[in-house]
């Protein structure tokens, strides 16, 4: 039985989520997500201002008049989400969890897909594959893909980014859409982040915490690691501790962004703390502008 709690928390996405849809997101992701190619769609006679290297001269030669190939994006793509449910996604000093931005950041993605017809799966995963949802069309899909992320209780806590994405190229072979939605707190996945780069159009959407990059000036507080559960005492107005701190998160996040770009990753930043409907609209526009070249 899902909680109440949760059905309303579904349903508080799914009216956001397709509005966002609806007023923003549908066409912008029609536009720079395209289908697998080209198919034929007809013969026709040729008119002024056709391409004439689209001239069927087989035809032509049988009629004696040009005819010209029509064809058609096939426009169907497969969407493949691939989302951090590791003991970090729970942390949240705002008001939700990183969980909960993940599921409303994949809401959108996912109803923007189905809007173009678009099939849509998901992989959750910590240091292990936690569940594979095969790609499917249609709202109650989607609204199960939200309800496996808000209510995942993973086997473990820790991260393996190489792993799903190894995964996913022995699963899913032919080019799919792939959004890997995590706060990215792993080393050792740059290879496969190449590889799944190569082989589909990746895109890493990193999820983050303010508090995970400042600490608040509240004199000693214990620290737990979400995903090991290691423990350490830290002194926050100790300005050495804290500069620390924020050094080590700022070179991890530099890290993330030097691989991505090593790979030809598109990235996405959002945060708790802020709407996530600027960063979604700024890669949108990134990746209209570089397909107009």
């Amino acid at each position: 039985m899902i909680p109440k709690e949760i059905i309303k928390h579904i349903r508080r996405i799914e009216i956001r989520s397709g509005k966002l849809v609806n007023e923003i997101f549908a066409g912008q992701y029609s536009s720079v997500f395209k289908g697998r190619g080209m198919e034929f769609a007809e013969v026709r006679e040729y008119m002024p201002g056709d391409d004439i290297r689209a001239i069927d001269w087989n035809v032509t030669a049988r009629y004696g008049r040009p005819f010209i190939k029509k064809f058609t994006e096939e426009r169907e793509l497969t969407v493949i989400l691939l989302v951090d449910a590791s003991g970090s996604q729970k942390f949240g000093s705002r008001s939700r969890q990183k969980s909960e931005l993940a599921a409303e950041i994949a809401s959108v993605l996912a109803f923007s897909a189905i809007k173009n017809n678009d099939r849509v799966g998901m992989i959750t995963f910590t240091d292990r594959i936690e569940k594979v949802i095969r790609p499917k069309k249609g709202k109650n899909h989607i609204l199960r893909l939200i309800r496996e992320i808000l209510c995942c209780s993973p086997q473990s806590r820790g991260t393996n980014l190489a792993l799903p994405l190894q995964y996913l190229n022995e699963l899913w072979r032919r080019k799919a859409v792939v959004f890997l939605i995590s706060d990215f707190r792993d080393e050792g996945f740059d290879s496969a982040l190449k590889v799944t780069a190569r082989r589909h159009d990746l895109v890493a959407v990193k999820i983050s915490d303010p508090r995970e990059n400042e600490l608040p000036k509240v004199g000693l507080i214990e620290l737990e690691d979400a995903e090991t559960g290691a423990r350490r005492v830290v002194d926050t107005d100790d300005e050495m501790a804290a500069r620390l701190f924020s050094e080590a998160q700022r070179r991890q996040d530099e890290t993330v962004n030097s691989l991505c770009t090593r790979a030809g990753v598109d990235r996405i930043d959002v945060s708790t703390a802020e709407p996530y409907v600027m960063p979604l609209i700024r890669f949108f526009k990134r990746r209209e502008k570089r397909l107009a070249f």
